[in-house]
C-alpha cells in the first residue's frame, strides 16, 4: 500500500526559532533551547493538526468522500482544523464533541460554528464514548446517502501520522545533532510520527495530557503502521511518555503548566494554552531543574498550537490573574 496524496493545506516547513531568555532562566547553555513553530501552520489558526490533515483529507478526496466525520472535546483544537480543512476542500463536517453546548460558543467553539461544523454533543467527556458514538454516526451518515470519511481523535491514524514523519524530516534539517524534542501528547499521532521520523524513540519525549487512558498502547501501534505505510524501518528504543502532568484530569489545569505558560509569554512572547502546550513546556522544565536534561544537550519545544482556547473565559479568568510573586 502507498502513502495518500497530500491534499496541502499546511504552511510548511514552519520556522525552528531559539528560546535563548527561556533558555538562559533554566540555566541551559546558548543555543541549546529551540521552539518548533508549529502553531504557524496557517489553517484557522494553525496547530500540529494541519499537517495531519494534509494527508487525512488528500485520503478523503482519493476515496470519493463528501464528509468528514471527527470528534474531540468541547474546545479540540483538532475539531476547529479540521473543519476549517473541510471547507478548504469543499466537503462538510461532523464532529461529536463531549460536553454541552454554552449558551455562547468561545474560543474554538465559535470558529466550528463559523466553518458551518455539524456538532453532536455527547455529554461529559470520555474518549471510549466519543469512539463508540462516532462510529455510530458514521453509519447513520452513510444510511442517508452521505459518503463519510471517518477521522479518528487528533487525526491519530497511520494516514494522519503521516504529517509528522514529514516534520521529522524538517527538523533534521534545521536542528543540532542528537537534539531531543518535547511534543504534547493526546491521541499520539504526533509523537508516534516524529519517532518513525527521527529513528529512534530516545529523541522524542512525549508528555501525556491525559486525554487517551491507553495512549501508550495507541503509539506503539501507530508507530508500527505508519512506518510500514511510509516504508520506513522501525524506531528503536521505547515510547518515551511522561505521565506527571496531567494533574487531575484531560484539561485540568496545572500550576507547573500556569507557569510554563507565563514564562514562555515573558520571556519569549510565546502563547502557550493549558491543555496541551502549557504541559509540554511544563515537562521539560522539570527535566532541566531536575538535572534530567544536561545545561549543552539540543532541545526542542514542539508548539502544536491551541490558541483559540485561550481566548475562553474559564482560561482568561485564570490567566489574566497576576502569579504570586
Amino acid at each position: 500500500m502507498s502513502p495518500p496524496q497530500r491534499f496541502p493545506i499546511a504552511v510548511t516547513p514552519t520556522p525552528l526559532q531559539p528560546m535563548d531568555r527561556l533558555g538562559r532562566s533554566l540555566g541551559f547553555d546558548e543555543g541549546a533551547l529551540w521552539v518548533k513553530r508549529d502553531d504557524l501552520t496557517g489553517l484557522a489558526g494553525g496547530g500540529n493538526k494541519a499537517r495531519k490533515l494534509d494527508y487525512l483529507v488528500g485520503d478523503a478526496l482519493a476515496l470519493g468522500c463528501d464528509t468528514l466525520l471527527t470528534g474531540g472535546a468541547a474546545q479540540s483544537n483538532h475539531v476547529r482544523m479540521t473543519g476549517a480543512a473541510a471547507r478548504r476542500a469543499g466537503l462538510s463536517c461532523v464532529a461529536v464533541l463531549g460536553g454541552t453546548r454554552p449558551a455562547v460558543p468561545e474560543g474554538n467553539l465559535l470558529l466550528d460554528e463559523l466553518f458551518g461544523v455539524q456538532l453532536e454533543w455527547v455529554g461529559t467527556y470520555d474518549a471510549e464514548r466519543l469512539e463508540t458514538t462516532m462510529a455510530e454516526v458514521c453509519v447513520r451518515l452513510a444510511g442517508e446517502g452521505r459518503r463519510p470519511y471517518e477521522v479518528p481523535l487528533g487525526g491519530a491514524s497511520d494516514v494522519g501520522t503521516l504529517g509528522y514523519v514529514a516534520a521529522a524530516a524538517e527538523l533534521v534539517t534545521q536542528v543540532p545533532m542528537g537534539a531531543i524534542v518535547y511534543t504534547a501528547t493526546g491521541s499520539g499521532g504526533t509523537q508516534a510520527g516524529l519517532a518513525v521520523g527521527l529513528g529512534h524513540h530516545d529523541r522524542v519525549r512525549g508528555v501525556d495530557v491525559g486525554a487517551i487512558p491507553d495512549v501508550d498502547e495507541r503509539i506503539e501501534a501507530l508507530v508500527t503502521a505508519t512506518a510500514s505505510l511510509a516504508g520506513r524501518p522501525f524506531p528503536g528504543g521505547r515510547v518515551q511518555l511522561d505521565r506527571t502532568q496531567v494533574g487531575a484530569g484531560y484539561g485540568a489545569p496545572t500550576p507547573a503548566a500556569d507557569e510554563a505558560i507565563r514564562l514562555a509569554a515573558h520571556l519569549e512572547g510565546l502563547v502557550l494554552d493549558p491543555v496541551y502546550t502549557g504541559k509540554a513546556l511544563a515537562a521539560l522544565i522539570a527535566d532541566r531543574r531536575a538535572g534530567r536534561l544536561a545545561p549543552h544537550q539540543p532541545t526542542v519545544f514542539v508548539h502544536t498550537g491551541g490558541l483559540p482556547s485561550v481566548f475562553t473565559s474559564r482560561v482568561a479568568r485564570r490567566l489574566a490573574t497576576p502569579a504570586p510573586g
